[in-house]
């Protein structure tokens, strides 16, 4: 999804920052892009840039700064050769985190910011979508059609495989290894590289655990840290707690969905609490120890009650990812709706430009009820005509509208 997008940004602005978490591809989807590469994970090539920050950008363009974070002032640089009157595609900067040096310029006006997240299903060719959310943004209530024979036990394999390119590829062996070890580097190498060296490591593991364990929830940040030090006494301090949570944001590890705050003037009372979510699930399922046989409840030592409510909680964080990136690129933002007496919530709100949006619930169901509406109707009845489409996403195998209007689209069959 995001080719199509930077190659349209190159086309019209001089530079562009293509920012997200480790491993998503990146280095690669730039390079492809790129002219001349600067790679600034080079330690020699780093002591040059830093007595010489605009010696990165000499080459043919487009150039690629990449891993830019390293060297802060290449990003200042990139900024006063914008100002110079850089031509259009002429600087890519590519980074994993958002460097501590609050020196640096926003580069507001001059660099253009792109997130790149893991792939989609669509992206990783589980299936093919017949249901578009940039139609269902358009309003009109497109046809909803479509089969798929992607099951449940598929969206378990497609959580625990990751939407990395390198590591989804692998055998799970390794795949697991190659989870453990992004968090062991997050741990050692980038908290120090961001200021923050980790001198006790368990804290923030557990704390780590806890936030993976209240995924697709509004848990409260203390009760985070209760969780994290059960029995415990001396709890981090909420300084510790507050700064583990600022570094795993720079480093795009933690992509939380922020409340919904509606253009117009519909709703009250709204609560404010973030939707806690991991750049990827397999994060989550790797840090809770589960793997396939256990999100289906094929472990009885684990219990069956607990997995199947993770299971819920990690689809419903895979499709948040799948809606999130598409919403992008349809130059719409994602929140999620809950009013302060919990009574009503909606796992997700895609607003376009114009205030207008689409309604989206998460079912790990083949099937859907009343019940399973309940929200989406209220909605309907609140928002009136700004209310574009409401879906339900499920496990189920058929795409189709109900009596009332509100789509059921399967996950595999939800695309651009």
């Amino acid at each position: 999804m995001v080719d199509a997008e930077l190659g349209e940004y190159l086309a019209g602005l001089p530079a562009v920052a293509l920012e997200g978490a480790k491993g998503v591809g990146k280095t690669r989807t730039a390079s492809q892009r790129a002219t001349t590469v600067r790679q600034l994970d080079d330690p020699a090539l780093r002591d040059l840039l830093k007595a010489e920050p605009a010696r990165a950008l000499v080459g043919e363009p487009p150039v690629l700064v990449d891993e830019w974070q390293h060297v802060p002032a290449t990003w200042d640089a990139v900024r006063r050769a914008v100002d110079a009157g850089a031509a259009p595609g002429s600087y890519l900067l590519a980074g994993s985190a958002v460097p501590r040096d609050t020196g640096v310029h926003s580069g507001a006006g001059r660099i253009v910011r792109l997130r790149m997240r893991p792939m989609t299903l669509s992206e990783r060719g589980v299936a093919q979508p017949t249901v578009s959310l940039a139609r269902l943004l358009a309003g009109g209530a497109p046809d909803v059609v479509g089969s798929t024979a992607v099951a449940l036990e598929d969206y378990a394999e497609e959580i625990c495989r990751s939407g990395l390119p390198a590591i989804r590829s692998l055998p799970p062996r390794l795949r697991r290894a190659q989870l453990d070890g992004y968090v062991d580097s997050i741990i050692d190498r980038d908290f120090p590289d961001l200021g923050r060296a980790v001198r006790n490591p368990a804290p923030l593991r557990r704390w780590m655990t806890a936030y993976a364990a209240a995924e697709s929830t509004v848990t409260a940040y203390d009760r985070l840290v209760e969780a994290a030090t059960p029995g415990e006494v001396d709890k981090p301090a909420k300084t510790t707690t507050t700064a583990y949570r600022d570094i795993l944001e720079r480093l795009w590890f933690l992509d939380p969905v922020p409340a919904w705050t509606p253009s117009r003037n519909h709703l009250a009372r709204l609560a404010a609490a973030p939707k806690h979510h991991l750049a990827d699930p397999a994060f989550a399922a790797r840090m809770l120890g589960v793997d396939v046989a256990a999100l289906l409840g094929a472990s009885p030592a684990r219990g069956a009650g607990r997995e199947a409510t993770l299971l819920g909680q990690l689809f419903e964080s895979l499709v948040t990812l799948d809606v999130r990136v598409y919403a992008q690129a349809a130059e719409a933002r994602v929140g999620h709706l809950r009013v302060r007496s919990g009574e009503h919530e909606v796992d997700l709100v895609v607003e376009r430009g114009d205030g207008k949006v689409v309604a989206v619930e998460v079912k790990l169901a083949g099937a859907v009820t009343d019940a399973d509406v309940k929200h989406l109707r209220w909605l309907q009845g609140v928002l009136g005509a700004d209310l574009l489409d409401a879906v339900v996403v499920t496990t189920g195998p058929e795409a189709y509208r109900r009596r009332d209007g509100i789509a059921v689209v399967p996950a595999a069959l939800l695309g651009p």
